[in-house]
């Protein structure tokens, strides 16, 4: 979501055909800008983000197909294209993304740099004129990666953020700064080190300060940074002990922001739940803003007003404008309540532990299966969700699908384990060489507690997980007999196969996640523990999929048909790593409730 004198812009996902289009404000009306058949994304580093930015002239995409820059008319979206021309071989090798307005001259990106077979050779920052001349500014070594380009209100200085594979940008980054000449070529660029090693993410300026979010003393908190001499000062903006933005796995992130005057808001995360803060002022107490809303993405400032894509537990996500002055809170977009009753999520919190989550409890009158509206289980079937990544969090955010396994009589558990993002640096770096045992002992210890405490069914425990989460499924069906069940969908089953073809951006996370000694892979490889199963499974996989490939799924399943374990295996064809269309997500939650519902009939 972009807004300046131009409008308000943001993209959005048509869940008919996966698409992501461009909508825009037309007398306070949301309607789609871009074609019908045009699609918006970017595809740096495989996750993307930064696939728009506003300039005077109007909103400039990265158009999915080409992976190339479009401007499209702020009134008729029709696009006109900026890069990518067929005279320019090293544009059509290309792609962009983490794209922002660069005052007075164009936008800067990220660009990548890709051979004739698609692998990334390199990134680089450039900026890009309203006719297309493209400027190399930062030019990175092969194993460099780049992101959150800053340019100051003046344009006289830019900030990025900068770090080396294999580490991720959430482990160790490093934020650069340099001066600009009259042509914007950067002159005399450094690095601004924290006092120990730390990640660092977001920069931006509220007139000549530059402010960034670091986590060299635990926690992703606010800092003004100043360049002095051969070093740098860091000056603490908020005492408070809380993540103030989430693991970049895309671009473009926007958790806080300086305000005119001196003023300031920021996203902070309390046990899984976002928080937006306002101070008017640099000394003004800060209040709480939008506390209807648990989690906000996208803060954008313009003429006294605080916009923000913010989600809640009971709506979809809404663009929000708030206005500083009158104190008023207006959606402009989206916030439809799609369900006349929502099951909201309760607070979980491990037992001497610092892992938590959100607990949905099955609705009491739904035909519970197994039961009857006469007779229904108690306490009811539960479905414990594991997030992707593995660092990602789970939100208390409105899930439909969610509300569906509600609906159907089964309680959800959403959990962040140890290695999720939202709850310190300690927490996140926990999983360093122990994925696929620690996060899975929190999920097996959740569970054991709502068995305790009379909220799950000792026999009627399934648990399902996207990607990361699917491999954390598999691992936990081969190391514990409570789950009756799992759903994979696209869940990594090989992780030494997943290293040999995953994409330059994760290159060396496994070895993080797994330890270097890659001799105990195989003893953490879902595959190769088939034998060791103890119930039976349900793959869901994109035929598309580039990340954890087709085969790699099959494989297991095989494997599991060898050692004499049930499997079944659902493809889609149009399908990648995520399932964007409307039909292939409403097949999934067929197919599974089929799955565990037979499950349940033959205990």
């Amino acid at each position: 979501m972009r807004v300046g004198p131009a409008g308000v812009f943001w993209l959005q996902l048509a869940p008919d055909t996966g698409a992501v289009r461009l909508w825009t404000l037309d007398q306070g009306v949301a309607r789609p800008l871009s074609p019908p058949d045009y699609r918006i994304r970017s595809r740096i580093n495989g996750y993307g983000g930064g696939a728009l930015c506003l300039t005077a002239d109007g909103p400039w995409v990265v158009r999915e197909d080409t992976g190339q820059l479009e401007r499209l008319h702020p009134r008729s979206g029709e696009p006109v294209p900026v890069t990518g021309s067929r005279g320019n071989a090293t544009s059509e090798r290309s792609r962009y993304g983490g794209l922002v307005a660069d005052p007075g001259r164009g936008v800067l990106a990220v660009r990548e740099r890709l051979s004739v077979t698609g692998e990334v050779l390199d990134q680089a920052l450039v900026a890009i004129a309203t006719d297309g001349t493209e400027t190399v500014l930062r030019a990175g070594a092969a194993e460099d990666c780049l992101g959150a380009p800053a340019p100051s209100e003046d344009g006289r200085w830019l900030a990025w953020v900068q770090w080396r594979l294999p580490a991720m940008p959430w482990h160790q980054s490093t934020l650069w700064l340099a001066q600009r000449e009259a042509s914007g070529a950067l002159r005399s660029p450094r690095a601004l080190l924290p006092p120990r090693p730390a990640s660092v993410q977001q920069p931006s300026w509220s007139g000549h300060r530059l402010c960034v979010l670091s986590d060299h003393q635990g926690w992703w908190q606010p800092y003004r940074v100043r360049a002095i001499g051969e070093g740098s000062q860091w000056s603490l903006l908020s005492g408070l002990r809380a993540d103030h933005g989430n693991a970049p796995w895309q671009l473009a992130e926007q958790h806080h922001l300086g305000l005119p005057g001196g003023g300031w808001a920021r996203v902070s995360y309390h046990r899984g739940e976002g928080q937006l803060w306002l101070a008017s002022a640099p000394q003004a107490r800060r209040r709480r803003l939008a506390d209807g809303f648990t989690d906000f993405r996208c803060l954008q400032y313009h003429q006294g007003a605080l916009y923000a894509l913010a989600s809640s537990d009971h709506r979809l996500q809404s663009l929000i404008r708030i206005d500083l002055v009158r104190d008023q809170l207006e959606v402009l977009a989206g916030g439809e309540r799609p369900l006349t009753s929502v099951v909201r999520p309760q607070p979980f919190v491990l037992a001497d532990a610092e892992v938590c989550g959100f607990f949905y409890p099955a609705v009491a009158s739904a035909n519970h299966p197994g039961g009857s509206h006469r007779d229904p289980i108690t306490p009811p079937p539960l479905i414990l969700q594991v997030h992707g990544g593995p660092t990602s969090a789970a939100y208390p955010v409105l899930n439909l699908a969610t509300q569906f396994w509600c609906q159907q009589g089964f309680s959800v558990l959403d959990l962040n384990h140890r290695g999720s993002s939202g709850a310190g640096r300690a927490f996140r770096q926990a999983l360093a060489g122990r994925w696929g045992e620690l996060e899975v002992a929190d999920c097996l210890a959740a569970v054991a507690q709502l068995v305790r405490e009379g909220r799950a069914h000792p026999q009627r425990l399934f648990i399902q997980g996207r990607s990361a989460g699917g491999y954390t499924a598999l691992m936990a069906m081969a190391g514990a007999d409570c789950f009756r069940g799992a759903v994979s969908q696209f869940g990594v089953t090989d992780p030494r196969r997943l290293c040999a073809h995953t994409h330059r951006f994760e290159s060396g996370y496994l070895d993080w996640l797994l330890g270097e000694d890659r001799d105990r892979w195989p003893e953490r490889s879902p595959v190769n523990l088939a034998h060791r199963m103890t119930g039976p499974v349900l793959f869901f996989q994109g035929e598309l999929d580039e990340v954890v490939v087709p085969a790699q799924t099959r494989a297991m399943a095989a494997a599991m048909a060898r050692a004499g374990h049930d499997s079944e295996v659902v493809t889609f064809t149009d399908e990648g790593h995520g399932f964007r269309h409307r039909a292939s997500q409403a097949a999934v939650l067929r197919r599974s409730l089929a799955f565990y519902r037979n499950r349940m009939a033959a205990t």
